[in-house]
């Protein structure tokens, strides 16, 4: 059962909301004041807010603001409720973070349908995404439903790429988002010796492309594929579309970008202080997370020597000379080619 907290401090009114709102079948808490709202807010965690805005004590607006800055109750769903309909007082509910508004007074209709569509959005929000291409397409589709996207496309390009077949380059326009099936894409860099350096690499359930698109410039990395890899492929139109409706789809993109750049400072660290046998370590490590995930040990990895060498930042030789030496040493294994990590607590405990 949905639970709404009413803050409303005229008491017919309050009572005839609450009415209709539990013969809808909601669990409904109420409050008569700003103030007391607030503290029902924090110790309820409700699935909607309903608020008054000229209330005495704390109006809406200052209801709103206080919950807005508190991470645990800043996503619930807030409509307002007021007798005023001047532009000014929806401009500044807005602007604070309102989802909708109720000019009183108003039909039972009008608020059941309200409540309903506010409810239903959040909790397509709140909804985990599988990280497959089904969990993926279901997400597309709700998402088109419950924020109205008529402008989302219904079909989305799905290619199989060959091994080493390149999937964008540096310096192209940015057309799309990348949603990794199966296989692994690598992204790369060139330095002005044409050098490559690989900057993360993806595996099936990630995405990737995104950077060029929220920046709104063009690749500035390579993506090629290290093995046979099938790529789904989502409109920039539609990926921008989604992040703008869409407040933790957007704030998990920038979670994975800030995620990716500490990732990136933490490896540029690396490879200024770090010997080459810790570089090659911390890359297997790497690398099992996006080969083997929710596997258990041991497993292979199948990479080629000149790109683990690329991660790494070193030269082929100097990698194939340390994945010698730690097979020696019972930490790792190599069999036509692949390298299973025997032993990953000695792997990480390398010292630097």
């Amino acid at each position: 059962m949905n639970k709404i907290v009413l803050i409303e401090d005229n008491n017919d009114m309050r009572e005839n909301i609450q009415e209709i709102l539990e013969l809808d079948g909601y669990q409904v808490f109420t409050a008569e004041n700003g103030k007391r709202g607030v503290e029902m807010i924090r110790q309820e965690s409700p699935d909607l807010i309903i608020c008054d805005i000229m209330m005495p004590e704390l109006d809406g607006y200052g209801v709103l603001q206080i919950i807005a800055k508190d991470e645990r109750t800043s996503r619930i769903p807030f409509i307002f409720l007021t007798a005023k309909a001047e532009k000014s007082d929806f401009r500044r509910g807005m602007n604070l973070g309102a989802d909708d508004y109720l000019t009183k007074p108003f039909e039972d209709v009008e608020l059941l349908k309200a409540v309903e569509i506010r409810i239903n959005r959040n909790e397509s929000l709140k909804k985990d995404v599988s990280r497959d291409t089904k969990g993926v397409k279901q997400f597309l589709h709700s998402s088109k439903e419950n924020f109205h996207l008529s402008e989302l496309s219904d079909d989305y390009i799905s290619k199989l790429y060959k091994k080493k077949e390149v999937i964008f380059e540096a310096g192209k326009t940015a057309y799309y988002l990348y949603f990794v099936q199966k296989g692994k894409v690598k992204i790369s860099k060139l330095n002005e010796d044409g050098k490559e350096y690989i900057m993360n690499v993806y595996g099936p359930g990630d995405f990737f492309g995104y950077q060029a698109l929220l920046s709104g410039e063009n690749y500035f990395e390579t993506a090629e594929a290290i093995e046979e890899s099938e790529v789904l492929s989502i409109l920039k139109s539609d990926f921008l579309l989604l992040i703008h409706a869409n407040e933790q789809l957007s704030k998990k993109f920038i979670q994975l970008l800030t995620h990716e750049l500490k990732e990136a400072e933490s490896r540029l660290i690396h490879l200024a202080y770090n010997s080459v046998r810790k570089r090659v370590a911390e890359s297997l490590i790497m690398l099992d997370k996006k080969y083997n995930r929710d596997k258990l040990y041991p497993y292979s990895l199948s990479i080629l020597r000149e790109d683990l060498a690329s991660i790494v930042g070193t030269a082929k030789e100097s990698v194939i000379r340390t994945l010698s030496d730690l097979k020696d040493e019972g930490v790792i294994n190599i069999e036509s080619g692949k390298i299973t990590i025997l032993d990953p607590d000695l792997l990480a405990d390398i010292p630097g």
